[in-house]
């Protein structure tokens, strides 16, 4: 990418801080003859960029590198440090577990948000992730409702007040403000309430798009009321503007991949936006107008249209104290849901979020400089591909009831299952421990039991019952690891239930779709990080790394210590030679 001033060619230079660990004196004085020929350090970065896309795959981004513009993939691919080999390393790979595990480099054990819903062991009722009674949406009437029913997780939630409160150590942007005194700005924006939220952290303030009110809400933890750019943007008439439109092909459908497989019988056709190009979007009063946006790649124009008002009104990366914005862009999700990965619309999509990012940087490099940003990309999680698909190329796959025991005789000694099961949320079994004690049973040897009835299914891999992995009574394995990493006490359930590779829960949280992401094999694990902007040197790298590797190295880069729960470690070749 052309920038404004000359993009430098090597990292921070860390012989300082290792000298001044070593006791010796360093001269910190820079001649004022040499200062525009000096290194730049870490004080030059003014703002840390970090994007995060929903559900794309690691391999994804390199599929149609040959019709990318020079901007946005291949600008991180070709000027950056791409890693090719990331992975999540825990085992519940949804939305909520992989936003926070990049945020604070902990793992789910760690963090605490195991699961976009779990039980609450104390009053026994489902619990979404971020809900928070006591911190209301500034927009009244922006909660839940029909319109949300692509994201049928937050139908669960208790209340419609939202918080990181749940969220159990620091994130990134908690330590940057920290050691800037709060004087460093950070914010985080998504569709999704749970991307914006995780990524703000306790000290940052969150947007995000509310399908119910058509506008970016956040909540009273964050304001007592919406700053004035807020109020403009979303009386701008940005939404409205796109009713009565469609989803159509940004280009001649012959030179698409996947061209000629537009109306494959796998894909969901959720009502009358159907599964074949243009898909409508309806009058921008329709009750589905809003839910149908993010369906699509207008989805992240508005978070990216959002995210430029933001940087303006709030002045991001304008002084020496470096500022903080998370950008997480959700259509890949949506979409990756409906019709699949290997897909006309997923394409559609991956060449729109292309120009995007390439938008979002050019922007950047107007009001900030690139040689002035750290930008870090990476995902959630991955995704698989559409049983039907796979099925229609020879490879076995299936989908498994909603109950994966559904219509069998279910049994734990001489007891049906059903009556020591309190609860099942995928992919955790939690157990009804007041029947359990009624009867005389111990817990840890209930687990055992019904574990190994479960793996008598055929769709299920490997059953694991909690106690027996904590007290180490279970050989590690690369599967029980990663269950391992997933454990939070109180939040857990009492089995954790592995799918076997391309078995796919039937539904997602209720709702029918193509394809469900979730599971410990590596289309859900496999994820892409990248690094940019700054000096980060240009390479392509091999080895295997981690997400949780992600925040220990913004924090090498910046200098400041690691986020408390932190136990990734720094990308060396990010930092330079």
């Amino acid at each position: 990418m052309k920038t404004k001033t000359e993009r430098w060619n090597r990292g921070p230079d860390l012989a300082l801080p290792m000298l001044i660990a070593l006791g010796l004196h360093v001269s910190c004085t820079t001649p004022a003859s040499a200062q525009d020929e000096a290194v730049p350090g870490p004080t030059a970065v003014r703002l840390v960029l970090q994007i995060t896309v929903d559900q794309l795959r690691g391999d994804l981004p390199f599929r149609y590198l040959d019709r990318y513009g020079p901007d946005g993939f291949r600008y991180l691919i070709e000027e950056g440090t791409w890693y090719v080999d990331a992975h999540h390393g825990h085992a519940n790979t949804e939305t909520i577990v992989g936003h926070t595990t990049l945020a604070t480099g902990a793992q789910p054990a760690a963090h605490g948000m195991i699961g976009n819903l779990w039980v609450d062991r104390v009053s026994g009722e489902v619990v979404y992730n971020i809900e928070d009674p006591d911190h209301a949406l500034l927009t009244e009437g922006a909660g839940v409702d029909a319109k949300s029913e692509l994201d049928p997780t937050q139908k669960a939630a208790r209340a419609e007040g939202r918080s990181p409160a749940a969220i159990q150590v620091p994130t990134f942007g908690d330590t940057l403000a920290a050691h800037e005194r709060g004087l460093s700005k950070v914010f985080g924006v998504s569709v999704k309430d749970r991307g914006a939220v995780s990524l703000a952290g306790h000290a940052g303030k969150a947007f995000w798009f509310s399908k119910a009110g058509g506008e970016f809400v956040t909540s009273t933890y964050y304001y007592d009321r919406y700053p004035a750019w807020v109020e403009a943007w979303n009386g701008s008439g940005a939404v409205a503007a796109y009713g009565d439109g469609a989803w159509e092909l940004a280009n001649e459908r012959s030179t698409y991949f996947f061209g000629d497989a537009d109306d494959a019988p796998w894909e969901t056709a959720f009502g009358s936006y159907g599964r074949v190009f243009p898909h409508p979007f309806g009058p921008a009063d329709g009750r589905y107008f809003t839910t149908l946006l993010t369906l699509s790649p207008v989805g992240d124009q508005l978070t990216l249209d959002f995210a430029k008002a933001l940087i303006e009104g709030e002045g991001l990366g304008q002084d020496a104290i470096p500022d903080y914005l998370s950008v997480s862009f959700s259509s890949t999700d949506y979409v990756g849901h409906l019709f699949g990965p290997s897909s006309l619309e997923a394409e559609d999509n991956l060449l729109a979020l292309d120009r995007r990012l390439s938008e979002l940087f050019r922007f950047v490099d107007e009001r900030v400089g690139l040689e002035h940003t750290l930008i870090v990309l990476s995902a959630d999680h991955g995704g698989p591909e559409v049983p039907g698909y796979l099925e229609s190329l020879g490879v076995p796959a299936s989908y498994v009831p909603a109950t994966p025991w559904e219509g069998t005789e279910l049994t734990v000694g001489e007891y049906p299952a059903a009556d020591l099961i309190e609860a099942y949320v995928h992919p955790y079994v939690y157990l009804d421990l007041a029947a359990i004690a009624d009867r005389g049973l111990d817990v840890a040897q209930v687990e055992r039991e019904l574990a190994a009835e479960l793996e008598q299914l055929e769709a299920v891999h490997q059953a694991v019952p909690t106690e027996d992995l904590r007290s180490g009574r279970i050989a590690l394995t690369p599967v029980t690891e990663a269950v391992l990493r997933n454990d939070y006490r109180g939040r857990s359930g009492d089995v954790y239930l592995v799918l076997k590779p391309n078995r796919f829960p039937s539904d997602f949280d209720g709702l029918q779709v193509a394809a469900t992401h979730g599971s410990v094999w590596r289309y859900d694990t496999h994820v892409p990080i990248a690094f940019a902007g700054a000096a980060v040197p240009a390479r392509v790298v091999q080895r295997r790394v981690h997400t949780v590797d992600v925040a220990p190295t913004l924090s090498a880069y910046l200098r400041i210590d690691p986020p408390a729960g932190a136990s990734g470690v720094p990308l060396v070749e990010v930092l330079g030679d």
